[in-house]
């Protein structure tokens, strides 16, 4: 089993209740493999790359469970490797829209202007408040980020 070191997380608003983890959410042998591509793909031990992962779990997670509201969600660039890795597996993404998105696939429509706002710790607060496991030193590397399509149904 692996196990995450993680920062605090930072704390989720009271009604979303305990702070939930990524890892539950998905098959072990999906993440196992998943963990195991950031590995080979990138310089991570398997304590980085499940840091990653997850966080790139949470991130997808919380935009489907916020698709339609035009929230301008944005990844850093630590928690995007993770979340490409995930879409790119693409029947487990399908099946991970199917299941936690209401069978609605969320595109993926990056935007080629950078833009230096909150939108990245924005979208980790977003997160936290939907109860998921925040790992805040992962969130913190991009001040200059690019940003998915705004207002519509895409991350």
């Amino acid at each position: 089993m692996i196990t995450t070191a993680t920062a605090p997380a930072l704390p989720a608003d009271a009604a979303t209740g305990p702070i939930r983890s990524a890892r539950q959410a998905v098959p072990t042998q999906l993440w196992d493999k998943q963990v195991g591509l950031l590995m080979r793909d990138y310089p991570y031990d398997s304590v980085m790359a499940t840091r990653v992962l997850g966080q790139g779990y949470a991130y997808l997670l919380t935009a489907m469970n916020h698709r339609g509201e035009g929230l301008g969600l944005a990844p850093s660039t630590l928690v995007d490797i993770g979340v490409h890795t995930i879409i790119l597996d693409t029947v487990a993404y399908a099946e991970l829209c199917q299941n936690f998105n209401g069978g609605h696939f969320l595109h993926h429509v990056p935007e080629v202007d950078m833009k230096n706002d909150d939108s990245v710790m924005t979208t980790a607060h977003v997160i936290a408040a939907d109860g998921w496991e925040v790992d805040l030193p992962l969130w913190t590397d991009a001040a200059d980020c690019g940003p998915c399509h705004p207002g519509n149904d895409s991350h």
